[in-house]
């Protein structure tokens, strides 16, 4: 029997529920998010935020979420989740 313990899989980032990701939107300004699994984060282009996914939860507050540097913001310009 090998059963892997949750310490064995906390380096792998989790993912988000599809139908999760089409409901949330950017508490700040109520625009669309965009997830990057590899940050674990939940961006908001229109603010400039990054909320942070903690064990598979967004964590949609404002005061958690930090500011996307002016290079992240250039970056990545993906389709909100919901138009994939």
């Amino acid at each position: 029997m090998n059963q892997e313990s949750p310490k064995d899989n906390m380096d792998e980032p989790s993912d988000i529920d599809p139908k999760l990701l089409e409901i949330l939107v950017c508490p700040l300004t109520k625009g669309p998010l965009r997830y990057d699994r590899a940050a674990q984060e939940l961006i908001s282009e229109e603010a400039g935020l990054a909320y942070p996914i903690r064990d598979g939860i967004p964590i949609m507050l404002v005061d958690e979420a930090r500011a996307l540097r002016d290079d992240e913001i250039a970056v990545k310009r993906l389709p909100p989740v919901g138009e994939r």
